[in-house]
């Protein structure tokens, strides 16, 4: 373990013993008689650890970003294999992975009309490009989808759609990226621009994200811009005078590209068949260095595991470490994962993935299709009583991430880290999405919760689900 920086030798004593106390009640008696020296030491552990940092740091500041396809991927993949095997877990393998592999190229957009300024902009994963001299067309504010109808082919077709909608939540919102394209095609627009779904005003900070095509609709061009242009955009257009927008993309979809799931284990003691999952996903969007989204998610679940190792906890079940690919344009990785187990899914007791960013952690969430969900939440409750401590207590249902989601489907019970999430949407998808913006404290806080909920998961007498 490195040297504590963030907290002294007396508060980690201090935490310890609160954990170490007398259960509060008959209800949370069993478990909390049963783990709270582990969890006291698993935490004391995490909360001056610095390598799982270090380890961030390398993956960002050296690899960088890591879109599906790409060289940075490919060796972030390598460099995670040998850094599970240093950290002292089993069978470390790479599990092939069939990527998508689009490539943004080349990429500007301006308004020429009635002003002539450069805007901020950022393509969408997964559009084409503009023909090469770029399109240049009046534009079409919309803002809604019901609004794009209402106006209709006649005002649309030949132009440029702009959706000025204002963010009502994020899966609120994104069906704008994903769809506007092809909404606006069917009604003859020439290309669509975005604005970022965002959580506020953010200095110009653009966000990328995937798009999809509809099979019966044109494929257009399309991209985000910031808010602040989206919002010029539109005092120009209520102001009477034509609005005109030049845009110009190089992007390229080639063949897909041959990419892998990084996977390693602390294989269990009495039940290595049976298997708690823990993970997020290794790629990222071609901007920033993908530090909250995911990177912070996936050496968050690998800190855990090691300190784990480190301290000597083998727990009954084997707690498998899975770092995933392509889940940010196509969840191909998730796919290969339970389309490789077959009919050995049923031995996966509990599948854990952290992919909200590394910002303080409140808690856990929890998605089940099948089984005991209220019973599954009250012993879930438990657990977050031995987390009381670093403030990560919250034990709730919620839907489930997207690489384990094939898992939680087919009936594994699954399970969210959740956390503050203050300012993780002003930096996901983004430029922004750097290193510096993961704090060491709140992220320490994220291996403790893992590394307690996971191991008591995989060690626990009964399954979570029964």
């Amino acid at each position: 373990m490195g040297k504590a920086t963030c907290i002294s030798c007396a508060a980690v004593a201090a935490l310890w013993l609160s954990l170490s106390g007398p259960a509060r009640s008959q209800q949370h008696r069993t478990l909390n008689a049963e783990y709270r020296d582990t969890a006291a030491k698993l935490i004391g552990a995490a909360l001056v650890d610095d390598a799982g940092y270090a380890k961030l740091a390398y993956l960002t500041d050296r690899i960088g970003n890591r879109l599906s396809g790409s060289a940075s991927l490919d060796r972030a993949v390598a460099w995670a294999a040998e850094q599970m095997k240093k950290d002292g877990l089993e069978n470390v393998t790479t599990q092939p992975v069939e990527v998508a592999h689009w490539v943004r190229g080349q990429e500007s957009a301006s308004l020429v009309s009635p002003i002539d300024r450069p805007l901020s902009m950022l393509g969408l994963g997964g559009s084409v490009a503009t023909p090469p001299g770029g399109i240049t067309a009046d534009v079409v504010v919309a803002s809604s989808f019901d609004d794009l109808e209402k106006k209709g082919r006649a005002a649309i077709a030949g132009k440029i759609v702009v959706y000025n909608e204002a963010n009502q939540g994020y899966h609120v919102t994104v069906p704008y990226r994903g769809q506007g394209a092809s909404r606006a095609a069917k009604l003859g627009a020439v290309a669509a621009l975005v604005r970022s779904v965002d959580t506020a005003t953010t200095l110009q900070t653009v966000h990328t994200g995937a798009m999809n095509y509809a099979a019966d609709a044109p494929r257009i061009p399309t991209a985000a811009i910031s808010v602040e242009d989206a919002l010029l955009i539109q005092r120009l257009y209520d102001s009477g005078e034509p609005v005109r927008v030049h845009l110009q993309m190089a992007a390229q979809t080639l063949p897909n590209a041959k990419s892998a799931n990084v996977m390693g284990e602390i294989r269990g003691r009495e039940k290595p068949d049976e298997i708690v999952v823990m993970g997020g996903h290794l790629d990222s969007w071609d901007v920033g260095q993908g530090a909250q989204d995911d990177g912070g998610g996936i050496m968050a679940a690998l800190e855990a595991a090691h300190i784990m190792h480190e301290l000597g906890l083998r727990p009954r079940r084997t707690l498998r470490i899975v770092f995933w690919v392509n889940e940010e344009n196509g969840n191909a990785g998730g796919r290969a994962y339970r389309a490789a187990l077959g009919d050995k899914l049923k031995n996966h007791v509990a599948a854990i993935e952290m992919d909200g960013g590394a910002e303080r952690p409140v808690g856990l969430s929890l998605t089940m299709t099948s089984g005991n969900t209220e019973a599954a939440l009250a012993r879930m409750q438990q657990i977050g009583k031995l987390l009381e401590g670093i403030g990560a207590s919250q034990m709730t249902k919620s839907d489930s991430e997207t690489d384990i989601e094939p898992l939680v489907r087919d009936g594994v019970p699954g399970f969210g880290l959740r956390t503050v999430g203050t300012h993780y949407f002003d930096w996901h998808h983004t430029t922004s999405d750097t290193l510096d913006k993961v704090d060491p404290e709140d992220f320490r806080r994220c291996i403790a919760t893992l590394a307690v909920s996971s191991y008591i998961l995989a060690d626990m007498p009964e399954r979570i689900g029964n």
